[in-house]
């Protein structure tokens, strides 16, 4: 996984918030993803501004004592592979 790189959502690609539910969305032509809470809040850096590394370090502020650096890069690169961010 590389740590510099600068992930971003695919430009097909929209993060929306459900007004009736509160869930985040993945809006994909032909496609809706509905994500947990956890994958939304990564999604949600993956801005194109801020590494990866800067990502688990944020996300680790936020949730002191998860295991956000063993999970998140992980996560984002299955979504890239997946074609959500580039």
């Amino acid at each position: 996984m590389e740590t510099d790189w600068r992930p971003a959502l695919a430009p097909a690609v929209l993060l929306r918030r459900d007004g009736v539910t509160g869930a985040d969305l993945l809006v994909m032509p032909e496609r809706v993803v509905v994500l947990n809470e956890q994958a939304g809040a990564v999604l949600r850096l993956c801005d194109g501004a801020s590494t990866v590394t800067q990502i688990v370090d944020r996300l680790l502020a936020d949730h002191p004592g998860a295991p956000v650096a063993e999970e998140v890069p992980v996560f984002i690169d299955r979504v890239r592979g997946e074609g959500w961010v580039r």
